[in-house]
């Protein structure tokens, strides 16, 4: 039985063995996964808001995209992933409510997908492939034995990316 661990929001973790990070209940947050295919190291962080910066209560370094991103990655090196190696998949992001006006600040999903490609865009790490959008929720697993993503959603079915 394959060993599972669940990330929270506005949590990460790494695996070194066969098992998988798990991600529950992705909306407007982001689940984002850093993994090294040679060494099948993985690691999951599930943000909820784009910036640090803009927020005085930002103790909570995993919460961030700007922030995660860099901790997910100084945790999965340590446990021995190369950063020439490492790839990175995206999920969630999903506009849940509908807002009449055209305010962006609203758009917190939107936001969220595109902070975090900046950061992986600065951190050099390639995206290879994402789920992200829509207005449905997301649960993901990803497999540290292969590196496979599955996103679970209401009304959509699984997916494998």
């Amino acid at each position: 039985m394959a060993k599972i661990i669940k990330v929270g929001m506005a949590d990460l973790n790494v695996m070194k063995e066969s098992g998988i990070l798990t991600t529950l209940g992705l909306g407007s947050c982001v689940g984002i996964t850093l993994y090294d295919p040679l060494k099948k190291i993985g690691g999951l962080a599930h943000i909820m808001l784009p910036s640090s910066k803009s927020i005085r209560n930002n103790s909570n370094l995993a919460k961030f995209s700007d922030t995660a991103v860099r901790l997910l990655l100084d945790d999965i090196l340590k446990l021995g992933a190369s950063r020439a190696r490492l790839v990175s998949k995206l999920a969630g992001g999903a506009q849940m409510f509908a807002f009449s006006n055209r305010n962006d600040i609203m758009k917190i999903g939107e936001r969220n997908v595109i902070a975090t490609k900046e950061v992986l865009r600065e951190l050099h790490i390639p995206i290879v492939a994402e789920d992200t959008g829509g207005n449905f929720g997301r649960t993901i697993e990803l497999y540290t034995d292969t590196g496979k993503m599955l996103i679970k959603t209401i009304g959509q079915g699984i997916k494998e990316i």
